[in-house]
Protein backbone atom coordinates (compact mmCIF):
# COMPACT_ATOMS: atom_id res chain seq x y z
CA UNK A 1 0.00 0.00 0.00
CA UNK A 2 1.38 3.57 -0.74
CA UNK A 3 2.83 5.50 1.84
CA UNK A 4 -0.01 8.01 3.27
CA UNK A 5 1.23 11.62 1.79
CA UNK A 6 2.75 13.53 4.65
CA UNK A 7 1.05 16.85 5.10
CA UNK A 8 2.47 20.43 4.66
CA UNK A 9 3.91 22.53 7.37
CA UNK A 10 1.34 26.26 7.87
CA UNK A 11 4.01 28.80 8.55
CA UNK A 12 2.53 32.21 9.33
CA UNK A 13 4.86 35.82 9.52
CA UNK A 14 3.15 38.80 11.41
CA UNK A 15 4.93 42.03 12.55
CA UNK A 16 4.16 45.43 12.42
CA UNK A 17 4.59 47.56 9.40
CA UNK A 18 8.12 47.92 8.11
CA UNK A 19 9.02 44.24 9.91
CA UNK A 20 10.36 42.70 6.77
CA UNK A 21 7.90 40.47 6.41
CA UNK A 22 8.28 39.93 2.65
CA UNK A 23 11.75 39.61 2.65
CA UNK A 24 11.91 36.96 4.88
CA UNK A 25 9.10 35.25 3.70
CA UNK A 26 11.12 35.13 0.01
CA UNK A 27 14.20 33.88 1.53
CA UNK A 28 12.18 31.12 3.06
CA UNK A 29 10.36 30.11 0.32
CA UNK A 30 14.17 30.27 -2.02
CA UNK A 31 15.25 27.71 1.23
CA UNK A 32 12.29 25.18 1.54
CA UNK A 33 12.74 24.81 -2.50
CA UNK A 34 16.06 24.16 -2.88
CA UNK A 35 15.97 21.33 0.06
CA UNK A 36 13.15 19.87 -2.35
CA UNK A 37 9.80 20.97 -0.61
CA UNK A 38 6.60 22.35 -1.97
CA UNK A 39 6.13 25.76 -1.21
CA UNK A 40 2.76 28.25 -1.73
CA UNK A 41 3.09 31.36 -0.71
CA UNK A 42 -0.27 33.22 0.04
CA UNK A 43 -1.33 36.35 2.06
CA UNK A 44 -3.75 38.00 3.69
CA UNK A 45 -6.40 40.03 2.90
CA UNK A 46 -6.77 37.24 -0.15
CA UNK A 47 -7.47 38.24 -3.53
CA UNK A 48 -10.98 37.37 -3.39
CA UNK A 49 -13.71 39.55 -3.08
CA UNK A 50 -14.21 40.39 0.77
CA UNK A 51 -10.36 40.98 0.44
CA UNK A 52 -10.64 43.67 -2.17
CA UNK A 53 -13.06 45.05 0.32
CA UNK A 54 -10.46 44.83 2.87
CA UNK A 55 -7.76 46.50 0.61
CA UNK A 56 -9.72 49.38 -0.16
CA UNK A 57 -10.78 49.91 3.46
CA UNK A 58 -7.14 49.63 4.30
CA UNK A 59 -5.74 51.99 1.89
CA UNK A 60 -8.61 54.35 3.03
CA UNK A 61 -10.87 54.17 -0.45
CA UNK A 62 -13.40 53.12 2.06
CA UNK A 63 -14.86 53.84 5.60
CA UNK A 64 -15.01 50.44 7.85
CA UNK A 65 -16.06 50.35 11.23
CA UNK A 66 -13.53 47.92 13.38
CA UNK A 67 -16.01 45.49 13.56
CA UNK A 68 -16.85 45.59 10.23
CA UNK A 69 -13.42 44.87 9.76
CA UNK A 70 -12.85 41.99 12.17
CA UNK A 71 -16.27 40.66 10.32
CA UNK A 72 -14.45 41.13 6.80
CA UNK A 73 -10.84 39.56 7.71
CA UNK A 74 -13.18 36.58 9.13
CA UNK A 75 -14.91 36.13 6.02
CA UNK A 76 -11.67 36.52 4.14
CA UNK A 77 -9.95 33.98 6.58
CA UNK A 78 -12.26 31.45 5.91
CA UNK A 79 -12.59 31.32 2.14
CA UNK A 80 -8.60 31.52 2.54
CA UNK A 81 -8.82 28.00 4.35
CA UNK A 82 -11.68 26.27 2.21
CA UNK A 83 -11.33 27.44 -1.56
CA UNK A 84 -10.66 24.36 -2.89
CA UNK A 85 -8.13 25.48 -5.82
CA UNK A 86 -5.67 26.81 -3.79
CA UNK A 87 -6.93 27.03 -0.11
CA UNK A 88 -4.82 26.75 2.82
CA UNK A 89 -6.37 23.31 3.52
CA UNK A 90 -6.13 21.95 0.13
CA UNK A 91 -2.73 22.43 -0.17
CA UNK A 92 -1.67 21.34 2.89
CA UNK A 93 -3.63 18.31 2.38
CA UNK A 94 -1.54 17.83 -1.09
CA UNK A 95 1.97 17.97 1.16
CA UNK A 96 2.36 21.56 -0.14
CA UNK A 97 4.11 23.97 2.59
CA UNK A 98 1.88 26.83 3.19
CA UNK A 99 3.36 30.37 4.25
CA UNK A 100 0.98 32.97 4.82
CA UNK A 101 2.18 36.59 5.48
CA UNK A 102 -0.34 38.29 7.85
CA UNK A 103 -3.14 35.31 9.80
CA UNK A 104 -5.76 35.65 12.38
CA UNK A 105 -2.93 37.36 15.19
CA UNK A 106 -2.98 40.44 12.95
CA UNK A 107 -7.04 40.99 13.39
CA UNK A 108 -6.55 39.98 17.17
CA UNK A 109 -4.41 42.92 17.34
CA UNK A 110 -5.31 45.39 15.07
CA UNK A 111 -9.21 45.01 15.28
CA UNK A 112 -8.79 44.05 18.40
CA UNK A 113 -7.42 47.36 20.10
CA UNK A 114 -10.07 49.27 18.64
CA UNK A 115 -13.31 46.90 19.57
CA UNK A 116 -14.39 44.44 21.79
CA UNK A 117 -10.89 42.01 22.03
CA UNK A 118 -13.07 39.25 22.83
CA UNK A 119 -15.31 39.26 20.39
CA UNK A 120 -12.77 38.85 17.90
CA UNK A 121 -10.78 36.39 18.70
CA UNK A 122 -13.91 34.51 19.89
CA UNK A 123 -14.74 34.61 15.69
CA UNK A 124 -11.19 33.46 15.01
CA UNK A 125 -10.23 30.87 17.31
CA UNK A 126 -13.82 29.59 17.46
CA UNK A 127 -14.48 29.09 13.68
CA UNK A 128 -13.76 25.08 12.96
CA UNK A 129 -13.20 26.27 9.00
CA UNK A 130 -10.24 28.45 10.86
CA UNK A 131 -6.86 26.44 11.30
CA UNK A 132 -4.10 26.84 13.47
CA UNK A 133 -0.88 27.63 11.96
CA UNK A 134 2.19 24.99 12.83
CA UNK A 135 4.19 28.06 14.02
CA UNK A 136 3.88 31.89 13.78
CA UNK A 137 6.69 33.95 13.56
CA UNK A 138 6.95 37.43 14.79
CA UNK A 139 9.09 39.99 13.29
CA UNK A 140 9.67 42.79 15.96
CA UNK A 141 10.32 46.40 15.15
CA UNK A 142 9.44 49.31 17.55
CA UNK A 143 7.30 51.50 15.81
CA UNK A 144 10.01 54.46 15.51
CA UNK A 145 11.87 51.47 13.13
CA UNK A 146 8.79 50.85 11.30
CA UNK A 147 7.89 54.44 10.89
CA UNK A 148 11.74 54.96 9.65
CA UNK A 149 11.13 52.01 7.33
CA UNK A 150 8.02 52.95 5.40
CA UNK A 151 8.90 56.37 5.02
CA UNK A 152 12.25 55.23 3.10
CA UNK A 153 10.14 52.31 1.17
CA UNK A 154 6.93 53.36 0.41
CA UNK A 155 4.86 56.44 -1.48
CA UNK A 156 1.42 55.67 0.92
CA UNK A 157 1.14 54.78 3.84
CA UNK A 158 -2.12 52.23 5.33
CA UNK A 159 -4.57 54.09 7.89
CA UNK A 160 -2.22 52.16 10.23
CA UNK A 161 0.99 53.66 9.86
CA UNK A 162 2.21 55.88 12.48
CA UNK A 163 3.72 55.35 15.80
CA UNK A 164 1.00 56.41 18.29
CA UNK A 165 -1.07 53.32 16.30
CA UNK A 166 1.53 50.98 15.80
CA UNK A 167 2.27 51.02 19.70
CA UNK A 168 -0.99 49.99 20.54
CA UNK A 169 -1.03 47.31 18.05
CA UNK A 170 2.76 46.21 18.90
CA UNK A 171 1.36 46.10 22.84
CA UNK A 172 -1.50 44.26 21.51
CA UNK A 173 0.44 41.66 19.61
CA UNK A 174 2.38 40.90 22.88
CA UNK A 175 -1.06 40.47 24.83
CA UNK A 176 -2.46 38.25 22.97
CA UNK A 177 0.57 35.90 22.34
CA UNK A 178 1.02 35.88 26.26
CA UNK A 179 -3.23 35.23 26.28
CA UNK A 180 -2.51 32.16 23.59
CA UNK A 181 0.03 30.92 26.23
CA UNK A 182 1.04 27.07 25.33
CA UNK A 183 -1.64 26.56 23.02
CA UNK A 184 0.26 27.41 20.02
CA UNK A 185 4.02 27.78 19.16
CA UNK A 186 4.95 31.50 18.76
CA UNK A 187 8.55 32.66 18.17
CA UNK A 188 9.42 35.74 18.61
CA UNK A 189 12.83 37.35 16.03
CA UNK A 190 14.53 40.62 16.62
CA UNK A 191 14.08 42.33 13.31
CA UNK A 192 16.20 45.31 13.99
CA UNK A 193 19.12 43.52 13.10
CA UNK A 194 20.86 42.46 9.26
CA UNK A 195 18.74 40.52 6.89
CA UNK A 196 21.08 37.21 7.15
CA UNK A 197 21.02 36.99 11.18
CA UNK A 198 17.20 37.02 11.03
CA UNK A 199 17.16 34.38 7.97
CA UNK A 200 19.17 32.29 10.01
CA UNK A 201 16.92 32.11 13.03
CA UNK A 202 14.41 31.88 11.14
CA UNK A 203 15.44 28.43 9.24
CA UNK A 204 16.19 27.04 12.84
CA UNK A 205 12.86 28.05 13.92
CA UNK A 206 11.19 26.02 11.08
CA UNK A 207 13.56 23.18 10.83
CA UNK A 208 11.64 22.63 14.54
CA UNK A 209 8.56 21.70 12.85
CA UNK A 210 9.43 20.00 9.53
Amino acid sequence: MQEQQKRGRFIVFEGIDGAGKTTQIELLTKKLTEDGRRVYRTAEPTESVSGGLLRDALSGVSKRTPCEMAALFVLDRIFHNTNPVNGIEKMLSDGVDVICDRYYYSSLAYQGSETDAKWVQDMNLSCPEIRRPDVCIFLDLTPEQSMERIGKGRVTVEIYENVDRLSRVRDRFYGVFEALGDTERICVVNAARSIDEIHRDIVNLVQDIL
